[in-house]
């Protein structure tokens, strides 16, 4: 850490962000990065990975004089379990997520949905077809409910690996048959991993490390996917549409309230609750002159991709959004939710809400939310908030003039919609332009903030640089709002920003060069994208030949750690801003960073630096082109007519 104090512009790069802590600091509040500070140096057994406490004999902690914990573990042995459990928390997480949809999926076919129902027809029959699942003359909620049992399945299954790793593409399939990796249920495997890294069982550190892959496979492949399906047919696929980012969307006039988390069930039904006349018309009534819903982190994707929802903000602006003081309610469901919440809204009027029963918060009003009834329960949420309106005090209100257009809603189906049209719809257009060097190849940026870092400032150089480079950079998550706050989310950026060839192609087609693609559940559309490439051809036969890179530059969550593996064992190397709390163990290291890529065809790669993470991208990238081919200049030849009849075309 620096021997001087930390101004607000070298933690945050956003002016709505800087003019936030500039007004926490004069309103005596503290936030995530006051408290990085009084921290201090962060513990080096914590940060090596070489603490142990799995059992009470301990906690043991590895030195070059105490090699080996009171049961004999060494550094690679404690490393790897700690490892294996980060990446087991980040599966049953997102994980969790899918199962609540696929339970409302199935309560919806059950005809038990309440207010929730079959929104995207053409979703299920065309996610059914996947699965095999009939369709022709069935009624929808027997398909939905037949479909809904299989994705169940991957979750219980006890023998059988999941049915959604079929959707990978074959050669794929055949590496993680071969590696060992193929997952079975996603509840199986997370239970196997806290039952392996338990005190006298698995002691070898590739074998902590294989399961650390095979669980990520069952998020990556298995629940964050099926959420992303879900998702889908119950509330819409994503398709492109236009809104704002930044804090400067929150309305000094309106009543604004914040939905933060991750789960999309409550945060649709707010979204309809908050444009109902009854509501506005209560709203007016309270001296306001309507209702505001903005959205925070992944809730915020969910609603930005399928209603256009405007953003306030990313990870590290959950409580700036507060200092405005303009927040009649924050309501938070599970994830990414920081407990200090609370503690912030008592300097100011606002409400903090939670509403999941698995994530209660100290000073927070708990609310359940109830699914049978959800509008019910939204609107008497709305109307809390509208009641909260009179309790704002004006003197401590300041809303920075700062927001950003954007355009979002890039699932896989639209893509290819906007690639080839209803009647083509396909990625050729796209493998084409890789194959022809117009596009040298796709990165994903994906992951948090961390106040390691100046905020949103390695996301924003790397994109910009890669851009640039004419990479077509796919996005999730915090880092697209990383993006959508830069103004960078626009086909405009394309013309300004992109290289030559990528800027011709997002011309032809209409489309920024920055793809936002969702919540971070829905890296799995990175991926399912990827399987799109593959199978269309011309760029190799599974995902870890492509000119394609992961890049995780500010990531802080046991989520991105299992959102890297997954990428990695389905053949992508992933570039890291901030490395894993592994560098205790030179062999975990070594296994992560150099042997994956014998396994599985990508590895890890510590670069915190975004201008050499540039570099190191089209490095890869360009390896890859070099192994398919595309590189090669076609030799140029003049056809007469007797070389033309011998064209077989």
């Amino acid at each position: 850490m620096p021997n001087h104090p930390l101004t607000p512009e070298d933690r945050v790069i956003n002016p709505a962000s800087i003019a936030m802590l500039r007004k926490a600091e004069a309103d005596g509040v503290d936030t995530c990065f006051h408290r990085f500070d009084a921290l201090g140096t962060q513990c080096r057994f914590g940060v090596t990975g070489v603490c142990c406490k799995n059992c009470h004999m301990g906690p043991c902690r590895i030195t070059p004089k105490s090699p080996r914990g009171i049961c004999g573990a060494d550094a690679d042995t404690i490393v790897a379990r700690n490892f294996l459990r980060e990446v087991t928390g980040g599966c049953a997480a997102h994980s969790d997520h899918g199962r609540h949809l696929v339970l409302r999926l199935k309560a919806v076919a059950e005809g038990k949905g309440g207010d929730y129902r079959i929104t995207d027809r053409k979703a299920l029959l065309r996610i059914a077809g996947k699965y095999g699942i009939e369709t022709a003359g069935r009624e929808d909620n027997a398909i939905a409910l037949e479909l809904a049992n299989t994705f169940l399945a991957d979750f219980t299954a006890q023998e059988e690996t999941l049915k959604t790793l079929t959707l990978a593409p074959r050669k794929q399939q055949a590496i993680w048959e071969k590696v060992g990796v193929a997952p079975m249920g996603i509840d199986r495997m997370c239970v196997e991993a806290m039952h392996r890294t338990h005190m006298g069982v698995d002691h070898d550190y590739r074998n902590l490390l294989l399961h650390a892959f095979r669980t990520a496979l069952a998020d990556g492949w298995g629940g964050a996917r099926i959420a992303s399906m879900a998702a889908d047919i119950l509330f819409g696929t994503p398709k492109p549409l236009r809104s704002e980012a930044n804090l400067g969307v929150l309305e000094e006039k309106q009543v604004n309230i914040i939905v933060h988390g991750h789960e999309p069930a409550l945060s649709e039904m707010l979204a309809v609750a908050a444009r109902d006349p009854e509501v506005i018309a209560y709203a007016k009534a309270a001296g306001a002159e309507g209702v505001n819903l903005a959205g925070l982190c992944c809730t915020a994707n969910e609603i930005l991709m399928r209603r256009g929802v405007r953003v306030a903000g990313n990870f590290h602006q959950q409580e700036l959004a507060i200092v405005t003081g303009v927040v009649e309610m924050m309501v938070v469901d599970v994830q990414c939710i920081m407990p200090s919440l609370p503690t912030v809204a008592a300097s100011y009027h606002t409400e903090i809400v939670s509403t999941a029963d698995a994530a209660k918060t100290i000073g927070a009003t708990h609310i359940a939310f109830r699914a049978s009834d959800g509008l019910a329960s939204a609107k008497a949420i709305v109307k809390r908030a509208v009641d909260n309106f009179a309790k704002r005090d004006p003197g401590k209100v300041l809303v920075p003039a700062v927001k950003q257009p954007l355009v979002a809603g890039f699932s896989v189906e639209a893509i290819k919609y906007m690639l080839g049209g209803t009647y083509r719809a396909s990625f050729r257009p796209l493998n084409d332009a890789i194959i022809q060097g117009r596009i040298r190849g796709v990165a994903g940026i994906v992951g948090c903030n961390n106040p390691k870092t100046q905020a949103d400032s390695y996301i924003n150089t790397v994109t910009r640089e890669l851009i640039k480079r004419n990479v077509l950079v796919l996005q999730t998550g915090c880092a697209a709002q990383a993006s959508a706050k830069a103004g960078a989310l626009t086909p405009e950026t394309a013309l300004a920003e992109a290289g030559k060839g990528l800027r011709e192609v997002c011309e032809a087609v209409g489309i920024p060069p920055i793809l936002h693609m969702g919540s971070c559940v829905d890296n799995a559309r990175i991926l399912e994208a990827a399987t799109e490439i593959v199978l269309e051809g011309g760029l190799g036969d599974d995902i870890g030949g492509l000119p394609a890179v992961g890049i995780a530059p500010e990531w802080m969550s046991e989520k991105a750690v299992t959102i890297g593996c997954y990428f990695v064992a389905s053949g992508c190397d992933v570039i890291l801003g901030l490395p894993f709390h592994i560098s205790g163990s030179e062999n975990v290291t070594r296994f992560l960073q150099e042997e994956a890529t014998e396994l599985f065809g990508g590895a890890f790669h510590d670069i915190p630096d975004p201008l050499a993470a540039a570099d190191k991208t089209l490095e890869l990238i360009e390896a890859a082109r070099e192994r398919l081919g595309i590189n090669a200049k076609a030799e140029r030849k003049l056809f007469d007519m007797k070389d033309r009849r011998q064209l077989d075309v």
